[in-house]
Order: C-alpha cells, then structure tokens, then sequence
C-alpha cells in the first residue's frame, strides 16, 4: 500500500487473508450508522497489475432523518491489469431516512471489476417498513474515461405509494445489484442467468445482475451464492463471500 489517509468516523482495516489471496480492506463505520447531514467519501485506487476486496464487517444502518440528506460518495479507479472487488454488505434504510448515493467506477481496458450493493427497506423484523424518505442511488462506470454504464433509483416522500405504482418495488423487502466488468465477462452469461433466475443481461460489455424478493434474508443468499460462483472467473477471487459476511 502506497499512501491511507483517514478520517474519523471512517476507517479501513485490513484483516489477515489466505497468502493466495488479494490484500482485503473493510471499511468501518466507528460512528454506528450515518443520520441526515453525514457527508461520507471513499477514494480508492488499485495501480496496475495489483488487486483489491473491499467490505464492510457489517450491515450500514441509515437512521431516520428530521430533514436533511445523508450523503456517500465513492470513487473507485482501477489501472491496466489490476482486479478491484467493490463487495460491501447491506444497507439498511430505516423509515425516513434520507440518502444519497454514488457510487463512480473507473477502469483500464484490461482491468477487472466486480462490485455488488444491497439496499434493504426497513427492519421487516422489527416489524419496520420504508414508508416515507428519500434515496437517490446512482452507479457510473466509465472505462478510459467513456460511461459505459449508468444506473440509477430515485424514491422520495410517501415511499410506500410509490412503491405500490404498476412498475413499483411491490412488497420487496431488499434488491441488489451486481456489476461485472472486464474481458470475456459475456462468457459468464449464461451462469448469470441462471444464478439470477433470468433476471441478468449485457450492456455494452457490463454483466447485471439483479436480486428482488420480499425476504432479506433470502435475499442476502441468493447473493452469497451468486458471489461464490461468480468471483473465481469474474476476479480470480475466492469461491465464496468475503469472510466478514460469514462472521
């Protein structure tokens, strides 16, 4: 590691990984969760020929808000050769939270990338759903500097009757996205698809896939597994979750 500046509440760790294995930084949040105001930001750079996991050691908790946005920003820039595996565990949107999310993915041509992010809606156990708030996420990935792909979710005030619309999120208690960049990822496909039920597809080079279903905890499985089938031919990683989701 070249240079690691920190600030608080935001830290990154580096727990021991197998010798074969990348180097792996969890970001710690040493706040507890992030309210309204917070202003987070992540730069992250993988030089060429070197390769990187980042996690999380667990859930991020968005805490309801009187009124002003929480907002995260993270750039990732991966060089020529290099492997980033951008693998944070679930966020979690307490009812009224207020979020604003992006997430900006640079890569070399040759380089490989793969990153997933989860949003949760509410703490169904708690009997909590996401009625009212906002969030705002967007992904951007560009290679040599040219968007190749962009996404984004927009929900805002009464949650609940937008999420009850026609092409709504219905009953879903979470969804997720993975996002798999690199050469030869259209070899993967076909294992997308059926990892994802059918619900995976090319754009301009970029694998998705999604993950919608009115349990979280089934939910975080799918993903789980999807992960362990995917890393070892999107990134050489190892065949399963990091290990701080298994903890």
């Amino acid at each position: 590691m070249r240079h690691l500046a920190q600030e608080a509440p935001l830290r990154a760790l580096f727990p021991a990984v197998e010798p074969e294995e990348a180097p792996e930084a969890a970001i710690v949040n040493t706040g507890g969760g992030v309210v309204g105001g917070d202003r987070y930001r992540l730069d992250i750079d993988v030089e060429a020929d070197a390769a990187l996991t980042i996690t999380t050691p667990a859930a991020e908790k968005i805490y309801r808000s009187d009124g002003e946005d929480a907002e995260i920003v993270t750039h990732l820039r991966c060089g020529e050769n290099a492997r980033l595996e951008w693998l944070p565990q679930e966020t979690i949107l307490f009812d009224g939270a207020r979020l604003r999310r992006r997430l900006e993915i640079a890569l070399a041509p040759s380089a490989r990338f793969l990153g997933v992010e989860t949003i949760v809606f509410g703490r169904r156990a708690s009997g909590e759903f996401l009625n009212s708030g906002a969030l705002r996420d967007a992904w951007v990935l560009r290679v040599e500097g040219r968007p190749i792909w962009a996404d984004a979710i927009g929900l805002s005030d009464d949650i609940a009757a937008h999420r009850a619309e026609r092409f709504g999120l219905g009953d879903a208690a979470a969804y997720a996205t993975i996002v798999v960049a690199g050469p030869h990822v259209a070899a993967l496909l076909p294992l997308a698809r059926d990892l994802a039920r059918g619900a995976a597809t090319l754009v301009n080079g970029v694998l998705l896939l999604r993950f919608l279903d009115t349990d979280a905890t089934r939910l975080r499985g799918a993903v789980i597994e999807a992960l362990a089938a995917l890393r070892p031919e999107a990134t050489g990683g190892r065949g399963a979750a990091p290990r701080l989701w298994l903890n």
